[in-house]
């Protein structure tokens, strides 16, 4: 019987979840279908329970209901936990995991070939992006990550869940040397420029965004500095496919779905 799977945002329109979904599915012989939810701001557990009501097995969540997700589970893995967000409900036992960060990782180690072991990693950010992807790059071995943010009082708070994380502000980043640099902030989907000191930019040092779809001025600016770049796409799979996991007890291969996507 197929099982049915969804993503629940505000808006979701624009996902290309249910087609990376719908490609693992096919390529691992499963039985499933993926759609979309776009939920009223107001109703997201109301939602929840109504998809489960019907039958649906699980969900992934995006923005803004990550936070409410994580209120709503009645248990949670570690990284969401460390995280209080969650992007993936499994309803049956109202189980939430965070893939996020694990996302990440994968795509600059395995995608971009940039090993993290012992690098210094800034983020600029510190949301529920930001909060999700710290526990799985101090997992990876980093040697130093660093959270930015225009508010010093937002950073400390998430840092101070991770006692090796330190809080900065962007000004104090000047005289400062990163390998990888993550914009984990929402400044690219208004096409604002990021706060960074442009000094941070430059060869050896990976710029990477986690939206994607457009050139953000963050990647611009990185470009034009002859920093390696590259867009949240491959995070966007490798998250789906550590979902998909979770769901079925099957690892898709990433890498088909990821060059169709990328017109490859």
């Amino acid at each position: 019987m197929t099982e049915r799977y969804a993503l629940i945002g505000h808006p979701v329109a624009h996902s290309k979840s249910p087609f990376i979904h719908q490609r693992f599915a096919r390529s691992t012989s499963q039985d499933i279908e993926y759609g979309l939810i776009e939920a009223p701001l107001d109703r997201f557990e109301e939602t929840v329970e109504a998809f489960r009501r019907s039958g649906g097995k699980g969900l992934n969540v995006t923005l803004p209901f990550k936070e409410q997700a994580f209120a709503w589970c009645k248990q949670t893995t570690p990284r969401a936990a460390e995280a209080e967000a969650v992007n993936t409900l499994t309803l049956d036992d109202a189980h939430g995991d965070n893939t996020d960060g694990i996302g990440l990782v994968r795509d600059v180690t395995l995608n971009l070939s940039v090993q993290l072991r012992g690098k210094a990693v800034l983020i600029m950010g510190a949301g529920g992006a930001a909060r999700g992807v710290v526990p799985a790059l101090l997992e990876s071995g980093v040697g130093r990550v660093v959270l930015a943010n225009r508010t010093l009082g937002r950073a400390e708070a998430v840092a101070a869940r991770f006692p090796s994380v330190e809080a900065r502000t962007f000004e104090s980043l000047v005289s400062e040397r990163f390998d990888v640099i993550v914009n984990a902030t929402s400044a690219g989907l208004s096409g604002e420029v990021a706060a960074l000191p442009p000094a941070l930019l430059g060869p050896g040092v990976l710029a990477y965004d986690m939206t994607y779809g457009s050139e953000t001025p963050f990647l611009a600016g990185a470009r034009r500095a002859k920093a390696q770049t590259s867009d949240g796409l491959g995070m966007l799979v490798e998250q789906a496919a550590e979902s998909f996991f979770v769901w079925r007890g099957v690892r898709p291969d990433t890498a088909p779905v990821l060059r169709e996507l990328r017109g490859g």
